[in-house]
């Protein structure tokens, strides 16, 4: 289990956040569209610069999770081979869990949008 505020990345703006779930609906119960992970067990780090962000995609398994692909500073890439993404919504009582959009889209196409959705994220540290 990663220890508390040893995540590093960016949140996502409040008002940003409600206006991307009402253009962008979750289709499964619980509800994330939170963040974008740069790095989990970086307590020691320092947090990441202000970056351009923008979503760029979706993915969904058809059946209890769903993620929005995030391009930063130009990239799909993150550091540590995984793509930046914001898990958008998952079904708990399948028991989904926020970290398996990693897989999700390790394993999967996602769906590229047409015009990319520039999103303000905030440098931060959180669980």
């Amino acid at each position: 289990m990663t220890e508390p505020g040893s995540v590093i990345g960016w949140k996502l703006d409040r008002d940003v956040r409600v206006r991307l779930l009402q253009r962008f609906p979750p289709k499964y119960p619980s509800v994330i569209a939170d963040h974008v992970t740069l790095q989990s067990d970086a307590r020691h780090q320092p947090l990441p610069p202000h970056v351009e962000s923008r979503i760029t995609g979706r993915a969904d398994d058809g059946d209890s999770l769903e993620a929005m692909v995030v391009m930063v500073d130009g990239s799909t890439d993150r550091p540590d081979g995984s793509v930046f993404h914001i898990t958008w919504s998952l079904d708990r009582r399948k028991g989904r869990q926020a970290k398996e959009s990693n897989d999700l889209l390790k394993d999967r196409q996602w769906e590229e949008f047409d015009e990319p959705v520039t999103v303000e994220v905030t440098p931060a540290r959180f669980p």
